[in-house]
């Protein structure tokens, strides 16, 4: 597989986090509308922000994928039917669908749509995905059950032009590729209608009333226990294992996390990718990504399914928190080349004397002091900046860019 024919591919939960992914190195990104996404907690695009993202994406050579993964009930179907007609002139390079009526629908109303199938239809063989070729479908989204094995079965027996996707890197959900009903069952939110409360991450304690003395294996602190609680998955120390089984697609997931998220993901699995297809024979895996992507919230990280059948290792029995040791406190709007100054947009509270790490897509991060800062509007020199989407003006030890981004350490 060339460089040129594997994907990286990025969530965009509203269009500065589309354009952040692209930015910082995805070679698409999937979104939600406004409905009939499984992300209804995502800022998602109006009509007008989904031209804009992908006419941004286009330009930059880049692909833009819409999710409409939803189970539909009947209510659904004239509402979609009318959102359908409302975009189909938008040029969304593919579909992400996993109900079979609304991809006969799209098929319908969007003759040319390239259909991809969502990874909530539960996609775990190559009958199953040979069936789905027959509908139209050019791309799976892998079922995050398969293993290495499997994958590799699957694409032994599909056509060539089929492709498989898969899921690399974030959070993973208890139940069967995201088929969960503890959500309707707990608080009547549908979460494979897009309104999932996360009840697998709250705080629960086990009992089998005719199972006396026989404990569930989990451990346990005043604070509960998270039997249901899955870390993170994380796949970047093993790039050449997901190349090599026949996975073209890389999709991060993260739709309802930040840009500051985004952008740190995206870029390490960019440098890891880059440096895998450069040398393939001479690939060695360099710490300082995994480094990276720790810098972003997360919890522990876990493989997954890719080697194995999860076991107890792979849930977290401590806390559903996130990792959170850095915190995103500017971006950088513009950069004046002869002054050093750049004009920066606050995300969270900076003060004089701070140590910052600045980083950008085409460079490693490198740290300064906050040594000078001024408020923008006013000119004046001020010693904090605690204002949300302040705009400040700072002193930079070295050059940096539009959208290179501020973090610093807890």
């Amino acid at each position: 597989m060339n460089r040129e024919d594997f994907e990286l591919l990025a969530p965009a939960g509203d269009l500065e986090k589309l354009k952040t992914a692209i930015i910082y190195g995805a070679d698409a990104v999937y979104f939600g509308g406004e409905l009939f996404s499984l992300r209804a907690g995502a800022g998602n695009l109006t009509l007008d922000e989904m031209k804009e993202g992908v006419a941004f994406a286009h330009e930059r050579g880049k692909r833009c994928y819409l999710t409409i993964n939803i189970f539909a009930h009947n209510e659904d179907i004239v509402p979609l039917t009318e959102y359908l007609n409302r975009i189909k002139e938008i040029d969304i390079d593919a579909f992400i669908v996993s109900d079979p009526g609304i991809i006969d629908l799209i098929q319908e109303i969007i003759p040319d749509a390239e259909i991809h199938l969502s990874t909530q239809a539960n996609m775990t063989n190559y009958r199953t995905a040979n069936f789905w070729h027959k509908m139209g479908v050019k791309r799976l989204v892998l079922a995050r059950e398969l293993t290495f094995e499997e994958i590799k079965g699957i694409r032994a027996n599909i056509p060539e032009e089929m492709e498989l996707e898969a899921f690399v890197h974030g959070a993973m959900c208890i139940s069967y590729s995201g088929r969960c009903l503890l959500s309707n069952f707990m608080i009547e939110r549908d979460a494979n209608r897009g309104a999932c409360a996360h009840p697998c991450r709250w705080k629960y304690s086990l009992v089998e009333e005719k199972r006396p003395g026989e404990y569930y294996p989990v451990e346990e602190d005043g604070r509960g226990t998270y039997i249901l609680n899955s870390r993170d998955l994380c796949m970047i120390e093993h790039l050449p294992e997901i190349i090599e089984s026949g996975i073209m697609s890389a999709k991060i997931e993260g739709r309802m996390k930040s840009s500051f998220y985004v952008a740190t993901i995206i870029h390490a699995y960019r440098q890891a990718i880059d440096a895998y297809f450069k040398d393939p024979e001479n690939y060695v895996f360099n710490h300082e990504w995994l480094r990276e992507l720790k810098k972003a919230s997360h919890r522990e990280f876990t493989t997954g399914f890719y080697f194995d059948q999860p076991t107890n290792l792979d849930q977290n029995y401590q806390t559903s928190a996130y990792t959170r040791e850095y915190a995103f406190v500017g971006i950088v709007r513009s950069y004046d080349t002869e002054t050093g100054y750049a004009v920066i947009e606050q995300r969270n509270k900076m003060v004089l004397g701070d140590e910052i790490e600045i980083f950008g897509p085409d460079v490693e991060f490198f740290r300064q002091t906050i040594t000078e800062m001024y408020d923008e509007e006013s000119g004046e020199p001020i010693d904090a900046a605690p204002h949300p989407q302040q705009i400040i003006r700072m002193k930079m030890d070295k050059p940096v860019k539009e959208n290179y981004m501020l973090r610093k350490k807890k």
